[in-house]
């Protein structure tokens, strides 16, 4: 009787890690700045998509979107079980990559911060260039973008104010 409770026991904790494991909020957020993971966005005509799972898994993630005129580079991120999407250009140093530190993106080359929730500039000597934040979709488990509001984030980002 014993040897029955304790491996029932047994096979109740190994379901209950499992299922933990494959549950999406079991992914807690790293300590610390979260460095950005390059992913590869799928671009069909005027529509841009990532997976949601990449982000999620990640917690901070950026993406390029090649114009005939320019490169952009925008970022994805996880925030207060929320998902942001938002140009990814430092103007004055010409950076293009951001941590998250909590609820803070840390420019990677000037350190200039952000608020995640906003773009707004909190200190430093980019400030003045608030990350505008792009709409999106989520379909079939992907965050699906079109192209002319990426555009419009990052040209607005470019200017200051």
């Amino acid at each position: 009787m014993l040897r029955r409770t304790i491996i029932g026991a047994l096979l109740v904790s190994l379901a209950l890690i499992i299922v933990g494991c494959s549950d999406p909020t079991s992914n807690p957020a790293p300590s610390g700045p979260i460095k950005a993971t390059l992913i590869d966005p799928q671009v069909t005509g005027v529509t841009v998509s990532i997976p949601v799972t990449e982000v999620e898994n990640n917690w901070n993630v950026s993406f390029k979107v090649e114009t005939q005129d320019d490169n952009m580079t925008f970022m994805a991120y996880v925030l207060d079980g929320g998902i942001y999407v938002r140009a990814n250009v430092c103007p004055p140093c010409q950076s293009t990559g951001f941590s998250l530190n909590e609820a803070i993106l840390v420019c990677d080359r000037c350190a200039t911060t952000f608020k995640a929730q906003t773009g707004e500039g909190i200190a430093g000597a980019c400030v003045g260039y608030p990350k505008a934040s792009v709409p999106y979709e989520i379909r079939d488990g992907n965050i699906v973008i079109n192209s002319t509001d990426l555009i419009a984030a990052y040209q607005d980002t470019l200017e200051p104010g």
